[in-house]
């Protein structure tokens, strides 16, 4: 039996955690990380699967769910699984402390979304313009000036009824990227009832989410993000968000920004194989193609109809044949576009997806896990099959109906759509169903595994 202490045994460790299974076992580790951040060896789910699975109406998929859940003792992370800015069903959104909550549940891949900052530094927010919701911005008085809209408290008449909701207007090319680090993350939330800027800046996070986890959020760079991923061995997904300001910024256009987000992994000596760029604007995925091919290869052309009600009429899709001649090989529309009921109130294959399915092109969607409690029908992203939006001339209950239904609507796009992977807020759900449902553990990580447990550690 081996004999090694813990300090020659680090790296070891981390590269065998970190490399097993369908982690990314070609990626630089760092160790650092593994001295001061609790790594698991395997995925560690929690409770929410196993209740979601409890809660569903007995059928078929409950019953290998259930049964699976009574034999596997450890769960594999999964590329299938992706990270969506990181843990935000309970996690500040793009924090350190939400993507480690991501790769523990077993995230394969993490989306830092990508806007800049007053000089131009790369840093990771879902929007340009959304520092005062989701950051403690109001609260530093010399950053809170600098703000495109400084807080302004609510009104309201004689009556008590509110005239006019609380507001600001806070975006990272406000800041310096020193002055972003001084953040602090936090829930996404305001209160429009609001007076005082506390009151603004504490309110307002959904009832089914938590300010647990928000004393410490760490807002990061796009570039630390990238070297976290790496410790964390985990692919990487950089959205590149629309800029809310006129571009070009200070000379900074578009196609800069699009080429500083790749230069960054190229820097850092990622793989264009482990990262898969998203963006909403074509242009943007056509120019890296051109100018990044290996990386543009693995783009993601991000899509939600226009008006959601139109997302039956082909008049509103994309001309997938044009798309695919093109080069733009993935294609990842919003969940709810994917999916539909016929007059029976049966789950369907939607015309939509159907149509991507023809083309050859290669799916995946969002965003799972950010709808609240089922019992009250999930909300926009379930639209579709939940009775908000049917068709022309057709009242649908629709299939939404309790939480379990979640693992319904995800084995239906997995099996039946052909989804490659699925964004979602909270990973262990993901998690939990490919590793029973779609073979999500390799022998070799299973092997690697087991061998690190019968290491003895001695001084």
């Amino acid at each position: 039996m081996t004999t090694t202490s813990v300090g020659s045994v680090c790296c070891v460790i981390l590269t065998l955690v970190l490399t097993s299974d369908l982690c990314v076992s070609s990626l630089p580790l760092d160790c650092h990380y593994g001295k001061d951040m609790a790594v698991s060896p395997v995925a560690q789910l929690g409770p929410r699967p196993f209740y979601l699975v409890n809660d569903m109406k007995e059928s078929d998929l409950k019953t290998r769910l259930t049964q699976c859940a009574q034999r596997k003792t450890s769960y594999s992370k999964s590329d299938r699984s992706v990270g969506h800015r990181g843990a935000w069903l309970q996690f500040p959104e793009h924090s350190k402390e939400s993507y480690e909550a991501a790769a523990v549940m077993g995230a394969g891949v993490i989306e830092c979304d990508v806007t800049f900052t007053k000089d131009k530094e790369l840093v990771c927010r879902h929007s340009q313009c959304d520092l005062h919701t989701t950051t403690d911005i109001l609260l530093h008085k010399d950053l809170s000036i600098l703000c495109s809209q400084p807080f302004v408290p609510a009104t309201f008449d004689e009556f008590g009824h509110l005239v006019s909701g609380a507001s600001a207007k806070c975006c990272t090319s406000d800041l310096t990227f020193e002055q972003f680090k001084s953040l602090r993350a936090k829930m996404d939330g305001s209160n429009v009832n609001a007076t005082n800027v506390q009151d603004f800046v504490w309110g307002g996070t959904p009832v089914w989410r938590t300010n647990l986890y928000e004393s410490n959020g760490t807002v990061m760079s796009h570039k630390e993000s990238i070297h976290l991923f790496k410790s964390l061995g985990v692919k990487m997904t950089p959205e590149k968000k629309k800029p809310l300001v006129p571009m070009p910024f200070d000379g900074f256009s578009e196609t800069h920004f699009a080429q500083k987000i790749i230069d960054e992994y190229l820097d850092a000596g990622v793989d264009a194989e482990n990262v898969y760029p998203q963006s909403e604007n074509l242009d943007d995925i056509l120019y890296w193609l051109e100018n990044a091919t290996e990386f543009g290869n693995n783009a993601l052309y991000l899509w939600s109809p226009p008006v959601p009600e139109r997302f039956r009429d082909p008049l509103f899709w994309p001309d997938f044949p044009t798309l695919l001649a093109k080069g733009v090989r993935t294609f990842a529309p919003v969940m709810y576009a994917l999916i539909d009921l016929n007059e029976d109130e049966e789950l369907i294959v939607s015309d939509m997806a159907d149509a991507v399915q023809q083309s050859g092109m290669t799916i995946k969607t969002w965003t799972l896990e950010r709808s609240g409690s089922l019992y009250n029908g999930g909300g926009d992203y379930y639209q579709s099959v939940n009775g908000q939006n049917t068709f022309e001339n057709i009242t649908l209950e629709g299939i939404i109906e309790r939480d379990g239904d979640v693992f319904v609507v995800l084995d239906f796009l997995f099996q039946n759509v052909g989804i490659e992977s699925i964004f979602t807020d909270w990973a262990s759900t993901v998690t939990f169903y490919t590793n029973c449902m779609m073979g999500d553990i390799s022998e070799m990580g299973r092997k690697e595994f087991d061998w690190l447990r019968k290491i003895e550690f001695s001084d």
